[in-house]
């Protein structure tokens, strides 16, 4: 038996759709590269490929800088349309790669609405998010030892202080990363080396990535360590989803000279990418109220945009009023190293 449906069928099943105003034509694919930490809540993506005409396909890739290998591997022929998680660290190696499509017009456009960030990532991105890479500490340890908190980075080399601290691999982990940065943008890279030599001495520990540095190493969720590299709104997220009732968090930000970095997150097109005006849509949704209201207790980041106030929860994640991270051109100028290539203290 033919399931092939009849020539006069087929013609009564298209009125019925054109009827109920059903569109028998299918929606463009918008495709979307991520690294592995972009989240936004359902409704507002669903929402955004209504008014798009538009279907999302979201793929994500690992950390930030898999990510970016995979546009710079595939660019002869680009597996995405528009590139969200590129940061003030790898934006000059995607620059240098050539796989965003520069058009400093249209994010001069979308970021009308004001822009805290402006002129700190190349043209070609459009700055979405920020937040800082910093120290968390333990409260509840420091206050069972009675142990002082550690008033600078030297004080973490001391014996007083010794195997208290986990890091993330810098070749393997973007805070990692980033932490390294600022030690080297508040202290120059010989004397920076110098301070990680010293606190290999005095047992830091070296993880491979964040979850396995905080949930794993550090104090607060059963580890031996109370300090960890982590970020400035980790403390507002632990009380955010305590399953307890908590007036305050249970961890605490350190902002010490040379342990800050300010982490940038844009948005680019990618070149040869297709659906350009479909991305150029998702480029200003991401700046839009609604998301930039939505990222701060989905990725937790700070906003972008002047016009959108940080929500309540931040309220228990203040911003430093410093932070030592290199310029993008500076990290591109003077080709910092990671992992055991920065220094053998790393290894």
């Amino acid at each position: 038996m033919s399931h092939r449906i009849p020539h006069r069928l087929a013609h009564l099943f298209t009125a019925l759709a054109l009827a109920c105003g059903v569109s028998l034509a299918s929606a463009a694919e918008l495709r979307v590269l991520t690294h592995a930490s972009f989240a936004l809540p359902q409704a507002l993506l669903t929402q955004f490929e209504k008014d798009a005409g538009v279907t999302l396909r979201i793929s994500k890739a690992g950390d930030a800088g898999e990510m970016l290998n995979k546009l710079i591997l595939t660019r002869a022929n680009p597996v995405a349309d528009v590139v969200f998680g590129i940061d003030n660290v790898l934006a000059a190696k995607a620059q240098a790669a050539q796989v965003l499509d520069v058009d400093a017009g249209a994010s001069a456009r979308l970021a009308s609405d004001g822009d805290k960030l402006a002129g700190t990532l190349p043209a070609a991105l459009l700055p979405v998010d920020y937040g800082y890479v910093t120290l968390n500490y333990d409260k509840a340890w420091f206050a069972r030892k009675g142990l002082a908190l550690p008033t600078s980075l030297e004080d973490l080399a001391q014996p007083a202080y010794a195997g208290l601290l986990v890091v993330q691999n810098p070749a393997t982990s973007s805070p990692g990363n980033a932490f390294l940065l600022a030690t080297i943008g508040a202290m120059g890279e010989e004397k920076a080396f110098a301070w990680w030599g010293r606190m290999r001495a005095n047992g830091l520990k070296v993880a491979n990535g964040w979850s396995e540095a905080y949930y794993t190493d550090f104090s607060h969720n059963g580890g031996s360590r109370p300090l960890v590299v982590s970020y400035a709104t980790s403390p507002a997220a632990e009380l955010f989803y305590s399953k307890t009732q908590l007036s305050e968090p249970p961890t605490g930000s350190l902002f010490l000279r040379g342990g800050v970095f300010r982490q940038i997150e844009g948005v680019a097109l990618v070149k040869g990418g297709k659906e350009r005006a479909a991305a150029l849509r998702f480029m200003a949704f991401l700046r839009s109220g609604p998301v930039q209201q939505a990222l701060q207790t989905s990725m937790w980041m700070y906003p972008a945009s002047t016009s959108s106030p940080k929500v309540d929860a931040l309220r228990h994640a203040p911003e430093p009023l410093a932070f030592d991270s290199p310029s993008s051109p500076s990290i591109a100028e003077h080709g910092v190293q990671t992992g055991c290539d920065a220094g053998p203290a790393l290894c």
